[in-house]
């Protein structure tokens, strides 16, 4: 038994008889030939790279069009990392469930729109345009895997911009 195993199991409150069926290692272990401490790796290793290459965009800022590409490739990056834990095909059960259906579908609407208005269109406004959209449907969809965030947010947002006094 791997030290990731136990660890789960001590996590998880189970003996090293008893592990539940729908775990997270149970649901990854027929992935792929990888191993649950090398899926780590890689799925840390997938994260590291795109936040540096989101990191690294800003020195390019002033040149957008550079900008958007390497944010966005970023971005798909650290998003896709996940897969290595939770694999592929759950990762997108996960997107599209109708709570995070919207989200999924601007979030991934803008990537395409950044990629396009960098790499065809050669606009630089409309570049920014669709990554601060996308930076802002990758922040409403992460909140939609915490309890209430969306709706203290929502209520947040309320408060703030309400102009009645």
């Amino acid at each position: 038994m791997d030290a990731l195993t136990r660890l789960h199991r001590s996590l998880v409150g189970g003996d090293d008889e008893d592990q539940p069926e729908d775990s997270i290692l149970a649901d990854t272990e027929d992935l792929c030939s990888l191993s649950p401490l090398q899926r780590i790796y890689a799925f840390a290793a997938c994260l590291v790279a795109g936040l540096t290459l989101m990191i690294l965009s800003f020195i390019v800022f002033a040149r957008p069009i550079k900008f958007a590409v390497m944010f966005t490739f970023g971005n798909i990056l650290a998003v896709g990392s996940t897969a290595f834990v939770m694999g592929p095909q759950k990762q997108l059960r996960m997107m599209f469930d109708p709570v995070r259906l919207y989200a999924t579908a601007v979030y991934v609407g803008c990537v395409v729109l950044a990629l396009i208005f960098a790499l065809w269109i050669h606009d630089k406004l409309l570049t920014l345009i669709a990554v601060i959209c996308e930076i802002c449907a990758l922040f409403w969809y992460s909140l939609s895997y915490i309890p209430l965030a969306r709706r203290m947010v929502s209520d947040l947002m309320v408060k703030f911009c309400d102009t009645e006094l």
